[in-house]
């Protein structure tokens, strides 16, 4: 993936609070009532521990989700404030390409292996994507990610059978399935059923990249979308909710007074 010494900021809520610049340890918030409160003063302290000035960023990475709709809304109406005041580029990052990177990082295993990235999405459903990662022999942060399912919302058991399907074509039963991200541990009847089917699991971390890896989490997580732009892919800060809005237009309202003709 691409490098850049530009000063870059992470802004990621799609799972509690995640924010720093790059090549400094985030700071986190596990509430996500606290969002609206601890945005900004977690910036101003991100800025000012690395040496810098606001006005001195360069790049801006924002977390897209996928996540609930109110967590995801504060962290993307913030970046783009803070983008639109210091001049500083806008990215944005969905928060499951990134687990797929740190999987490959993290398994020292050459061997090609597939990667189940999560994150919680409440009311008994997860938000997920299958990858396959591939090292490259030279590098040990090197390799190749590839998606090999869009990315969507279901049922944890919907998920399964998805993952069954899949491995079947990209490996058979001698490939691993790495299951990484929030919701990892709280679903892990689904995993033993996974198992059932004959699909080789291998680790379950309930953890997410930004989460759980300091500083080197928030370089993967941030590279990812700067080897985008690099790349001329985009990078849209449209905020993935994946589920239908529970609001709904109402009916139309019946009248009450009979018009004579």
């Amino acid at each position: 993936m691409n490098n850049s010494s530009d000063p870059t900021l992470v802004v990621d809520t799609s799972y509690g609070l995640s924010i720093g610049m790059v090549g400094h340890e985030p700071l986190h918030e596990a509430d996500s009532r606290q969002h609206v409160e601890k945005i900004e003063p977690f910036i101003a302290r991100c800025v000012q521990d690395s040496g810098l000035k606001a006005s001195q960023i360069k790049t801006i990475v924002v977390g897209t989700g996928p996540a609930p709709f109110t967590g995801l809304r504060a962290g993307i109406v913030s970046a783009k404030a803070l983008a639109f005041a210091t001049g500083a580029e806008l990215l944005g990052q969905d928060v499951l390409e990134p687990q797929a990177w740190w999987d490959l990082e993290r398994v020292p295993d050459a061997s090609p292996r597939l990667v189940l990235a999560l994150n919680d999405a409440r009311r008994k459903q997860l938000y997920f994507q299958l990858f396959m990662v591939q090292k490259d022999g030279g590098d040990p942060r090197g390799g190749r990610v590839t998606a090999l399912s869009d990315m969507d919302i279901q049922y944890p058991q919907t998920v399964v059978e998805t993952v069954v399907a899949l491995a079947a074509q990209h490996g058979g039963p001698a490939i691993a399935v790495d299951i990484i991200g929030h919701g990892a541990e709280k679903y892990s009847s689904a995993w033993e059923n996974l198992a059932a089917s004959g699909v080789n699991v291998g680790d379950v971390v309930d953890e997410s990249v930004l989460h759980s890896d300091g500083a080197r989490g928030l370089e993967i997580f941030a590279k990812v979308a700067l080897q985008k732009r690099e790349d001329g892919v985009p990078t849209p800060t449209d905020p993935l909710y994946l589920r239908r809005p529970d609001v709904a237009l109402p009916p139309p309202l019946k009248p009450v007074l009979k018009v004579q003709p």
